[in-house]
């Protein structure tokens, strides 16, 4: 993935070949609602009946994604308040102002405006860790710490979970992956471990420390008063509740009995990109009145974002998120060389090597399905066979790396010997070799249209395209 100029609209995508859709958190939410706002965008005239019909279909619509019915019904009140009146229903477009508002509504329901962490003005910076086991808690601890490092912060991870079998172990080992320090202790106490931890960090300049502290497979007293010795004994400056988005309404109660119970700044909702109704992402704002501070979205240690309210929203009601595409972009490819692609793209000198090169940036993005839900309008696409598939990529990769550099920089060359000989050397077919090839061709003919932004172009060349 490649950026012109870092603007939305010279968005240069990279070659996306080889698509097996799989599923994502919110995707049935979202084609119900698309299919609920286009009756009403495709009327030149709206009557207050018409704004009240659409959104008694968007409640039984938020009640089929686990949504809590209290945060439904305060919600599609909320936006039936604005909608109905006559600035919208006499305006020229009024059900595009309808969507307007239930953007602004969505949006405002996950918080508004993005809430970020505290950071202590004299360091260290101390983060508590709170959540039931199997929640990602730990991993979130070492993704964190990730992030802290990559912003050029000192950081120690603290392993504060004696009961759990390994879960000092699984702790060291992320710290040792992320490149950061991990602090070791004999001591059985939590409330000590940490306590030390965060006198250490002090001496010895550490900037931010992450403390992963105990779960349980549910709920319980002792665990309650665990955390609430710990969070009195080091005082942390955020304490922030790990849940799993999988879990629906069950991470909206989890989250309440912790928030009564210990008390928490900011909730990290982790494996959002599963296939889950999405109620716990759209609730638990509502209803615990604590913000959505970041969003799990993969195993990868990379695949922590920071939650926008706003870019959640209008993913939710298919208008894609471009904003987060490009800072995901910008973190992977520097100006340079995005500059030297769009000009090589306007010469028409696009090869296969640029070609791999930007297959691996894509990789870095993360999965195809999360890229192409952040461009408006590919989200939409009805792909051959289903959709897209990540391993489809390494396939191609196999392909071009069997190449001679002569064949990549030069395709044309690329006869029936040659191609017999790619086929082996990749472990693929020949008619994969071919494919390819022709699709590669089409490519180059299109490029320099793509870097217009006209996604209409883009989308048509995606979906000509035959799975691999």
């Amino acid at each position: 993935m490649s950026l012109y100029q870092n603007s939305p609209d010279k968005l240069v995508m990279g070659p996306l070949l080889g698509f097996h859709w799989t599923g994502r958190m919110f995707d049935a939410l979202t084609g119900k609602l698309e299919e609920v706002f286009k009756k009403l965008r495709g009327r030149g005239v709206l009557k207050e009946e018409d704004v009240k019909e659409a959104l008694r279909e968007v409640r039984l619509v938020l009640l089929e994604a686990d949504v809590n019915f209290k945060v439904v019904k305060e919600f599609t009140g909320r936006v039936q308040e604005r909608a109905v009146g006559q600035d919208v229903l006499k305006s020229l477009t009024p059900g595009q102002q309808v969507v307007k508002i239930v953007n602004e509504e969505l949006a405002a329901l996950l918080g508004g405006t993005q809430a970020k962490l505290h950071l202590a003005p004299n360091p260290p910076t101390v983060i508590m860790m709170v959540g039931l086991q199997g929640s990602g808690k730990t991993t979130t601890a070492g993704k964190l710490a990730r992030n802290f490092k990559k912003d050029g912060r000192r950081v120690l991870l603290v392993p504060a979970d004696t009961r759990r079998p390994a879960a000092i172990q699984q702790l060291m080992v992320l710290a040792k992956q992320v490149g950061v320090d991990a602090y070791a202790s004999e001591e059985k106490d939590p409330v000590v471990i940490c306590r030390d931890a965060v006198a250490y960090a002090g001496k010895s300049l550490y900037e931010v420390v992450v403390l992963d502290t105990a779960g349980r497979l549910q709920i319980d007293e002792p665990l309650m008063d665990e955390l609430r010795r710990i969070k009195a004994g080091v005082k942390p400056h955020e304490t922030l509740l790990v849940a799993d988005a999988m879990t629906g309404q069950e991470a909206v109660n989890i989250a309440e009995k912790f928030n009564a119970s210990v008390g928490f700044d900011g909730v990290v909702l982790t494996k959002l990109d599963g296939d889950a109704r999405g109620g716990a992402a759209l609730s638990i704002r509502a209803v615990t009145g604590k913000p959505i501070k970041f969003v799990g979205m993969g195993e990868k240690l990379d695949a922590l974002e920071a939650f926008y309210p706003d870019r959640m929203a209008s993913r939710i009601l298919g208008m894609g998120d471009v904003m987060s595409l490009i800072e995901k972009a910008q973190e992977t490819v520097s100006q340079e060389e995005a500059l030297t692609l769009a000009k090589k793209i306007r010469k028409d000198a696009f090869d296969l090597e640029d070609f791999r090169n930007q297959l691996r940036q894509v990789k870095k993005l993360g999965s195809l399905e999360q890229i192409i839900g952040m461009i408006p309008g590919l989200n939409k696409m009805k792909l051959p066979d289903g959709g897209v598939d990540d391993k489809d990529l390494t396939r191609v990769e196999a392909i071009i790396n069997s190449m001679t550099r002569k064949e990549r920089t030069d395709h044309t060359v690329i006869n029936g010997s040659r191609r017999l000989r790619i086929a082996n050397g990749s472990g693929t077919q020949v008619q994969d070799v071919n494919r390819l090839l022709k699709q590669f061709a089409e490519m180059r003919k299109m490029m320099k249209s793509m870097t217009s932004g006209k996604m209409g172009k883009m989308a048509r060349m995606l979906g000509g395209m035959r799975s691999f």
